[in-house]
């Protein structure tokens, strides 16, 4: 039987760490403050929402909501994104998406300073991901990917990783980060040619492709290590991730489950994200 590489105790080893260092923070007169724009009431928007207050609220980091309509105008968003970055006291900001027009959801993404974007919204964020240089965060859900394999001891320098998925959300900042850490990624799509084959040969597999069990067993081998990315529901209406849970965790070496997983360390990511913009802040105070 595999691993089952749970996502709450990585949650749990990081909250320990950030609590320490948030009361540092809140010593030196700061209290590291996360602003929530959600634009509607999506239910996975107002899901996450409640998780990331749950993990902003066990460490001590304050949240402030901005909650819209769909039917406010563009200025209007705008209007919160120029108040959150002139607040000296606000240090990140989580911008839900996809929003319900996407010229509002560009305007706003490249309004947002990119020293308070603590999920790769802005443009500025995510060249950081690509070239490493520059200020920013990288997505939380694929930071969540590597805080999992780093937790359970898993070695990422030289292995041989294939990522699902190719979205700048997901699969490429992933795969960047990956490459970062010395992997050697291979990034599989909906046009790749024997797709299990591919990943038969990996020794790590990232399953970001967005569509329920679209992984079996004939993409894995013994040896292998599955993250599964995936959020999706099956036809009775249950959670399930990219990756066909019982047909592949008696073959593999480790996986993470859906729920449980990758999904239960993002939003303390997040918080981990306020907290070093916070630190950075102080820092640039300091000085």
């Amino acid at each position: 039987m595999a691993e089952i590489l749970k996502g709450a105790p990585v949650a749990a080893a990081m909250s320990m760490d950030l609590i320490g260092r948030v009361n540092h923070l809140k010593d030196a007169g700061i209290t590291p403050t996360l602003a929530i724009i959600r634009v509607g009431e999506r239910p996975d928007d107002i899901a996450y929402e409640r998780g990331a207050i749950k993990s902003c609220e066990k460490i001590g980091v304050n949240v402030k909501r901005f909650l819209l309509s769909p039917e406010h105008g563009k200025e209007e968003l705008l209007d919160v994104i120029r108040q959150i970055n002139q607040d000296a006291k606000i240090h990140g900001c989580l911008l839900f998406r996809p929003l319900p027009r996407r010229e509002d959801e560009i305007a706003a993404c490249e309004l947002l300073s990119p020293e308070k974007d603590v999920d790769c919204a802005t443009s500025v964020s995510l060249s950081s991901v690509f070239t490493g240089k520059g200020m920013g965060f990288p997505p939380c859900t694929a930071q969540a990917c590597l805080e999992i394999l780093d937790h359970y001891g898993c070695e990422l320098k030289g292995k041989r990783v294939v990522v699902i998925g190719r979205s700048l959300v997901i699969g490429k900042p992933v795969s960047m980060m990956l490459q970062a850490r010395n992997a050697t990624v291979t990034m599989c799509h909906t046009k790749t040619v024997n797709m299990p084959e591919v990943c038969r040969e990996a020794e790590i597999v990232v399953a970001a492709a967005g569509k329920a069990g679209v992984v079996d067993e004939h993409y894995t081998n013994p040896n292998q290590i599955i993250v599964d990315v995936g959020i999706n529901t099956d036809a009775e209406g249950k959670l399930c991730g990219d990756v066909q849970f019982d047909r592949v965790e008696p073959v593999v070496d480790a996986i993470t489950p859906v729920p449980g997983g990758v999904g239960a360390v993002t939003s303390t990511v997040l918080a981990k994200h306020v907290v070093e913009a916070a630190e950075a802040h102080l820092e640039t105070a300091v000085c």
